[in-house]
């Protein structure tokens, strides 16, 4: 009996620890690669921190803010053979499948622009790249405190809701979470530039509107819409913004960081029966639209048309900054809203025409949208927004 088990026994074994062995070694080798990863970005992080000119570590925090957005590499000459729509292959997150614990389609940045590609509506090589934004370009807006705590797993696990995410080392967190989200970061702001100089840009990416200076959440971790208006402040000669929040949820970010800013007009149009719940940060919304769960298409609309006659008469912006979140779609679990793949496209034709018609510079930004036909719908509207000339894709579109 021994002599006739004991052969398949070490055979079933040898089975299982063969590929357990090489997922170890190859997790192990990840770590290691991770680790020195991290460490050279953090050399590198240092040494522009060091070349950096004096008048950033004294004086007022207006001078400190200015002198950071003016030493940054963010915003940089881009040919005209490109157009303004940003995206890099940096966007996406993949964390070894645990992204897929969120709701969130975490790879939607990539398909947006590739379904774009599939379509004719945009070259590949007339995209914009952007670049990664640093810590020098983060403290325009976030305290050393808020980023500091990003170094511990378990406060960006919080941020993001994916639990499992707190027990893996750090620094693979920062190369698999934080890096892409910092590229995004890099769109944003540069879409305000391009924005400026072409009249329109879209960031296939961004629209973090639940973090703030001092605190992320909504699995926002950095702060780019207020980063992107702060660097439009000091290097474009733009003294009032118009922030355009319809995605289904609250922009209790970027009303946190502008509270009683007259430079900035919010209009956030959001269902107040879901998260964040923020009615301190309610306080600070300019024009405040509610729609409540269960509103459908027609009625989405005609409010948004009234909320736009209203901000029309009561704010004149220099550049508007459009957060258009796709979690107002008929059945997104989050959102809550019964909007239609074409009230949509609708929607994002209004608010494209809203600026047009008044010549003022507008960025989109894609935000929210917790379902995988999100990324099919935002492609169809911005090749909409082309054949409407709108914007400018380097593309003859015929409407059909």
């Amino acid at each position: 009996m021994k002599n006739s088990v004991m052969p398949i026994w070490t055979e079933s074994t040898r089975n299982l620890i063969t590929p357990v062995v090489v997922l170890v070694i190859t997790f192990a080798a990840t770590v290691k690669l991770s680790q020195s990863l991290y460490r050279y970005s953090r050399r590198r992080e240092r040494n522009r921190s060091e070349t950096m000119s004096p008048a950033s570590s004294s004086g007022n925090d207006a001078d400190v803010r200015r002198s950071r957005v003016r030493s940054s590499k963010l915003y940089f000459d881009i040919p005209n053979s490109k157009v303004p729509l940003i995206y890099s292959s940096a966007y996406d997150i993949s964390f070894l499948g645990i992204e897929k614990l969120h709701p969130f389609d975490s790879a939607k940045w990539g398909r947006i622009c590739g379904f774009l590609l599939v379509d004719n509506v945009v070259d590949k090589n007339c995209i914009v790249e952007p670049r990664e934004a640093s810590k020098n370009d983060l403290l325009v807006v976030h305290s050393e405190a808020y980023l500091n705590s990003l170094k511990k797993s378990a406060n960006v696990a919080m941020i993001i809701e994916v639990p499992p995410v707190a027990v893996f080392p750090n620094c693979l967190v920062q190369q698999k979470v934080l890096y892409p989200f910092l590229n995004q970061v890099g769109g944003t702001v540069l879409a305000a530039k391009l924005a400026k100089e072409r009249g329109w840009a879209i960031n296939i990416g961004g629209g973090f509107h639940h973090c703030s200076g001092e605190k992320g959440g909504g699995f926002c971790v950095y702060a780019d819409i207020s980063l992107c208006i702060h660097f439009a402040f000091e290097w474009l000669n733009i003294s009032r913004v118009m922030i355009i929040d319809l995605d289904a949820h609250q922009g209790n970010g970027h009303e946190t960081d502008f509270a009683n800013d007259s430079r900035v007009y919010i209009l956030d149009m959001y269902n107040p029966g879901i998260y964040p719940f923020d009615y301190e940060a309610r306080r600070y919304i300019d024009q405040k639209v509610e729609v409540a769960s269960g509103t459908t298409t027609n009625e989405y609309l005609r409010k948004l048309d009234e909320a736009l006659e209203v901000a029309v008469r009561s704010f004149d912006p220099e550049l508007i900054v459009y957060n258009a979140g796709t979690d107002i779609l008929d059945g997104d679990p989050l959102g809550q809203l019964k909007v239609s793949p074409d009230g949509i496209t609708n929607r994002d034709e209004k608010v494209f025409s809203f600026a047009r018609n008044r010549n003022i510079p507008i960025v989109m930004l894609t935000s929210g949208g917790y379902m995988k036909s999100s990324a099919r719908v935002i492609a169809d509207s911005i090749t909409n927004l082309s054949k409407k000339s709108l914007i400018d894709m380097g593309k003859n579109i015929t409407i059909r």
